[in-house]
């Protein structure tokens, strides 16, 4: 069956400029591709322990059977709420199905009609596509920059009438870069200036923190902001995500967020699987192992031309798509799973090829691997 003429042009425009999206196999390579910085996906430990607990509290069900404010909001629901509540020092918890779900349930719900929002340039899609949800105006400001960020909202502010409310939004660890705002500063200016701000957690939960809680729980910042998304795809190795706030903040997602209220909830062996994997990391040494590599590879590859940061996440500039390509395909051809980032991904002139560290990536995988790469460039 055709498609339409549109769509046929934008796949060939794609076809054409080298950035076509195609769904890849996996084959077997050092991982320094993936976002399980901890090994919880792999985990036969947090596996067994789910079955197990499933099987003693009886909860032998595929499905949640409905939406949460249907029939799908069953005990596990809310003890698993609570737990991350506690882990993560807030008021109330709210699990998402996922953290897309969760960013546009509450970007296209919290900011009203007249509100404005101003959003890292380098956000993530799903935080960008809330917005578009939103009846709010929103603005970008320049990535991590607090002095573009305070011209922009200074401005606004002249003509800002009372029942305006000014949002700001970024990510603690950003997840094309690996690099993070300076927080301190961010959280002192919002406050004084009445600012809600939100902050995306997703690629510092198990990374940063005693016990992976996340860089503002490092910080000691958690409770002085309106709002934190944490996700469990990357280092809690699992599926849904979770909003902390205050318990007004949670009373209104639920009545107002479409994308909790109009889906399937999770299925009690998913919920069972994040409780464990939060169990898990009270104890693991795995946090240390990560930390330990990440301060191994930020060593080894100071003379290159790799974005500054301390997540797990780090990232080597290469300009132009085909050039990034094709040194990610010597790589892999090494054995080595690192990705080319692509515009308009990121931005032209802006690729990049990116290397996520793991706690099971051996000091050997390493020095290889970085090795490898300085050959390439050479």
């Amino acid at each position: 069956m055709k498609i339409p003429k549109k769509i046929q042009t934008k796949i060939q425009d794609r076809k054409q400029n080298n950035i076509l999206r195609t769904l890849p196999s996996i084959a077997e390579r050092i991982d320094f591709s993936s976002n399980d910085y901890l090994g919880f996906a792999a985990s036969e430990t947090i596996f067994d322990k789910t079955h197990q607990l499933l099987i003693d509290r009886n909860l032998k069900q595929n499905g949640a059977t409905g939406s949460r404010l249907i029939s799908g909001n069953y005990e596990l629901y809310q003890e698993v709420e609570a737990q991350l509540c506690a882990f993560h020092n807030g008021e109330a918890a709210l699990l998402y199905n996922s953290g897309y779900d969760a960013n546009i349930g509450f970007f296209s719900s919290v900011p009203q009609r007249g509100d404005i929002i101003y959003y890292d340039e380098f956000i993530h899609a799903s935080i960008r596509d809330g917005i578009g949800m939103s009846n709010a105006k929103s603005y970008k400001f320049k990535h991590n920059d607090l002095t573009d960020l305070q011209t922009k909202i200074q401005k606004i502010q002249q003509s800002k009438t009372d029942d305006q409310e000014i949002y700001v939004v970024t990510e603690s660890v950003f997840s094309m870069d690996g690099d993070s705002p300076n927080l301190p500063e961010l959280i002192n200016f919002c406050t004084q200036n009445n600012i809600y701000l939100i902050i995306d957690e997703a690629h510092a939960l198990g990374v940063f923190g005693d016990h992976g809680q996340g860089l503002l729980q490092e910080l000691k910042l958690e409770n002085e902001v309106f709002a934190r998304i944490y996700t469990f795809g990357k280092a809690l190795g699992c599926h849904g995500a979770v909003i902390i706030g205050s318990e007004d903040l949670k009373n209104y997602l639920i009545n107002f967020s479409r994308s909790l209220i109009y889906t399937t909830g999770l299925s009690p062996h998913a919920i069972a699987t994040i409780k464990v994997a939060y169990d898990e990391l009270a104890t693991t040494n795995a946090i240390q192992q990560l930390q330990e590599n990440i301060q191994i590879f930020q060593q080894a590859t100071i003379d290159l031309n790799f974005i500054e940061g301390n997540a797990a996440i780090h990232c080597c500039i290469y300009s132009g798509n085909l050039s990034v390509k094709n040194t990610a395909k010597k790589l892999q051809e090494q054995g080595f799973a690192v990705k080319a980032i692509v515009s308009p991904t990121v931005p032209k002139g802006k690729e990049r090829l990116r290397f996520c560290l793991h706690a099971y990536n051996t000091k050997e995988e390493i020095m290889k691997v970085i090795e490898a790469l300085k050959k390439v460039q050479s």
